[in-house]
């Protein structure tokens, strides 16, 4: 069973981060890698659905998921709603996808555009690809390369120039499959951090 019914998915009375029919305009021609055995954005797997996330995410085990690559810490469902608004207000900034398993009704994997404008590149707009992640109990089952898939194609449709993103070394080949590379002198990750 695959549903590309997003209504169906989430209550009516929820709202998604971004609009879900821009999934429905990528191009899926473009082909950056392989998948075998097929899938695609809109046809993810067997019970599997790709979307936006929605304000009842919450209750399906989002931050379960995000708590897979990195602390979560305290997130009640207030703030999680309060945050999610505020999030959907800054328009054309946060595509947070994610993938739900509809014979659980719970979030298995999740990837993450956050858009900045600049006044470089005649005001142009910059992507960050963060918060990539695919349940412990689904990978190997391409979903990883499907979600980094999908925020390439999404960043490419709203018109940044470029899209970066922050891995461990482990992880350059991974994203170098998709295009992604190293920069010569420019390849170091800095950071400072004022809370953990």
């Amino acid at each position: 069973m695959n549903s590309n019914n997003y209504e169906e998915n989430c209550n009516v009375d929820d709202d998604y981060i971004y609009p879900p029919e821009i999934l429905k305009k990528l191009d899926y021609k473009k082909n950056y890698v392989n998948f075998n055995p097929p899938i695609s954005i809109l046809n993810p797997g067997e019970n599997l659905i790709l979307r936006p996330l929605c304000l009842n995410d919450y209750n399906k085990g989002y931050l379960d998921l995000l708590a897979q690559l990195t602390r979560v810490g305290e997130v009640s469902e207030q703030t999680f709603k309060e945050t999610f608004q505020e999030m959907k207000s800054a328009k054309n900034r946060y595509f947070i996808t994610v993938i739900e398993d509809l014979t659980t009704n719970q979030i298995i994997g999740t990837a993450t555009l956050f858009v900045e404008r600049k006044f470089i590149h005649s005001a142009g707009l910059r992507g960050r690809l963060e918060d990539v992640v695919i349940s412990n109990d689904y990978r190997g089952k391409q979903l990883g390369k499907l979600v980094v898939i999908t925020i390439r194609l999404l960043a490419e449709h709203i018109g940044c120039y470029k899209m970066s993103l922050d891995c461990k070394d482990k992880m350059v080949k991974f994203y170098n499959q998709f295009g992604f590379i190293c920069e010569s002198g420019n390849s170091n990750m800095m950071t400072i951090r004022f809370k953990e």
